[in-house]
């Protein structure tokens, strides 16, 4: 088995492994490799067809969906069937369609606007597919019991990556403890439990009762076209927050420590670079505190690579003030361009520091102990 490059669709390269798409995924994601995966199916003769179950897939936009979308259409290049099921909460997306090879499958999802929302579709989706295995992408909504159930019961290999260790959503978090009680069966059950970050693995270990032997560290990854730094360089001193807008992740903070910063850097604007449902409350702070003119928020698509890449380029400064995160792909395109790295020191976020990526602050700073730290790293 060798190791070779190869091309994608966008320009980019990656390593790939030279040998069939089923083997590959198999000897990754299950416990034993091809010789455990053959006491379930035989596909060596045709395409794996896997499926990935997500809650969210584009247009929305995010960490989960990005990560989604940059595997699934690797897998999809290197020969393997894929499809994305997810919900639909609007009921106003396309029901199917294929995106860089990806097949996608919306069902209809209610009530819209809420955390608890229910898929019941996809418990059929998976029983009717004739899929070779199931992978979940992300535990905190009823979208993974629906998908580990309906898995198990048509006796479907499955794995499971979490995707973090907080929740934006009171009603989850009002919720966890009876969500563990009810999901360890199931994910006892999976083949595999796959953690970006070992945050994940000792987090949901000690709290889920599960064994360590059972998880695998697969950390993000990231590809960005080559861009021209000196030529996306704008003027002024230009910090970027990144994330989708919630208030878990911390934007909020970086416009509050706006006013100290701009002591130091009268020319300094703020790029609140995301979408979602936190965007008014954001905008409102920022009138607030006279820095309309300082701050633009909005998101790029995840599907828009260069023009992703030439925006984070031309930061001086990236930051990602998260209440938690786990291996944040948004920080690792930053550090891919060699932008420097602020973040808090809460889950993820703190391998990063600790491994001399990021400089690290408390949570819990004060505007003036954030705009301190963001000082000394422009300098």
């Amino acid at each position: 088995m060798t190791i070779q490059p190869f091309q994608l669709t966008d320009g980019s390269t990656q390593l790939g492994v030279n040998t069939p798409a089923n083997q590959t995924l198999q000897t990754q994601l299950l416990p034993h490799g091809e010789q455990h995966a053959r006491t379930y199916h035989k596909v060596s003769n045709r395409k794996l067809r896997v499926l990935m179950v997500t809650p969210r897939y584009f247009p929305y936009m995010g960490g989960v969906e990005n990560h989604v979308y940059q595997v699934a259409r690797r897998l999809a290049h290197a020969g393997t069937d894929v499809t994305v099921l997810t919900t639909d909460p609007s009921r106003e997306l396309q029901a199917a369609e294929e995106v860089a090879g990806v097949k996608i499958r919306r069902v209809v999802a209610w009530p819209a606007e809420r955390d608890y929302y229910f898929a019941p579709q996809i418990s059929n989706v998976i029983a009717a597919g004739g899929w070779d295995i199931v992978h979940l992408q992300s535990y905190h909504t009823l979208v993974a019991p629906l998908t580990m159930l309906a898995a198990k019961r048509a006796h479907i290999p499955y794995v499971v990556t979490f995707h973090g260790g907080g929740s934006s959503s009171d009603f989850r978090n009002h919720i966890r403890g009876l969500q563990q009680r009810l999901l360890r069966p199931l994910l006892a059950h999976a083949e595999r439990l796959i953690a970006v970050a070992n945050f994940e693995v000792n987090y949901y270990g000690s709290r889920l009762h599960l064994n360590s032997e059972r998880f695998v560290v697969i950390p993000n990854g990231c590809d960005l076209p080559q861009v021209n730094e000196s030529s996306n360089k704008g003027e002024g001193t230009l910090l970027m927050s990144i994330g989708r807008l919630e208030q878990y992740k911390g934007h909020h903070r970086m416009i509050a420590a706006m006013p100290y910063i701009l002591a130091h850097y009268p020319d300094a604007r703020l790029r609140i670079l995301g979408e979602g449902p936190y965007k008014s409350e954001l905008e409102s702070q920022a009138h607030s505190l006279g820095l309309a003119g300082r701050i633009e928020i909005g998101g790029i698509s995840a599907t828009k690579r260069s023009e992703m890449a030439a925006t984070v380029a031309s930061a001086d400064l990236v930051t990602l003030l998260s209440n938690y995160e786990t291996h944040p792909i948004a920080a690792l395109e930053a550090l891919a361009l060699k932008r420097p790295v602020l973040v808090a020191n809460t889950s993820g976020l703190q391998e990063l520091a600790e491994r001399g990526l990021a400089k690290a602050i408390p949570l819990t700073s004060t505007p003036q102990e954030i705009a301190t730290a963001a000082v000394q790293q422009l300098r």
